[in-house]
């Protein structure tokens, strides 16, 4: 079965570049017809989607963070990673990554990790 697991500093710096990377196990990042997506939660927010990368490495984001995303993958290591650069108290949040499916569907979830934006 999949299983996907968040890593990264629980603390960032307004203005610095927040890391995560969203280990995978039990499938291939590669596998056709699958969506490596990472979305956010915070308080008063309910979910936002932040963007995927897909099995041939082609990547979407939401254009209210167009500027400030980048999602990259590392085959070899069957790992996702998030970057999100100028962050601000704003991207305080829990950070979730899922596998999605063709038609927006989200089969699998990591158990998520908090990142708080402080100095």
């Amino acid at each position: 079965q999949v299983q996907l697991q968040e890593s990264g500093p629980g603390l960032v710096k307004p203005s610095q570049t927040l890391s995560l990377t969203c280990t995978v196990s039990g499938g291939s990042i590669t596998t056709n017809g699958y969506y490596w997506s990472w979305i956010r939660q915070s308080p008063g927010k309910g979910l936002q989607w932040i963007g995927f990368i897909g099995h041939g490495g082609n990547t979407v984001y939401s254009p209210s963070l167009l500027s400030r995303i980048f999602i990259s993958r590392d085959t070899s290591k069957n790992e996702v990673t998030l970057q999100l650069s100028s962050v601000t108290s704003e991207d305080t949040a829990h950070y979730y990554c899922a596998r999605m499916g063709s038609t927006w569907s989200f089969y699998s979830w990591g158990q998520g990790t908090q990142v708080t934006v402080s100095s």
